[in-house]
């Protein structure tokens, strides 16, 4: 399919992006238990669908877990399936929550305030 500069697609999936239904979803876990690993969450995942990956987050000078994680599923119906399944449920002692995860917004951060004389 050929386009000319500045032509706009109709429809998306002319352009080979598909349907919500047919992407994977990228999931928050938080309130992991610090000791928790990626297979171990793998693994919990696992049991409502195709996990295609797992990240523990951990502290950058430390290298501590920051107690969640991310986890992506193959398919956007797994992953829903694992939300009303997990989120709430026990994991080593520790409430999960689990919900979609959101691209991070600009901003952040901040510089503190200025000098005072």
């Amino acid at each position: 399919m050929d386009l000319e500069r500045g032509q706009a697609l109709a429809d998306p999936r002319d352009a080979g992006i598909g349907t919500e239904s047919d992407l994977s979803k990228k999931l928050y876990v938080g309130n992991i238990p610090f000791s928790t690993t990626e297979d171990e969450l793998r693994g919990l995942f696992a049991q409502h669908g195709d996990v295609d990956s797992v990240a523990v987050i951990t502290d950058r000078e430390t290298g501590r877990a920051r107690g969640f994680a991310f986890v992506e599923m193959a398919d956007a119906a797994a992953a829903d399936k694992a939300i009303q399944s997990l989120d709430g449920s026990d994991l080593g002692g520790r409430s999960l929550r689990v919900n979609e995860a959101h691209d991070r917004r600009g901003g952040g951060g901040g510089g503190g305030g200025g000098r005072r004389y």
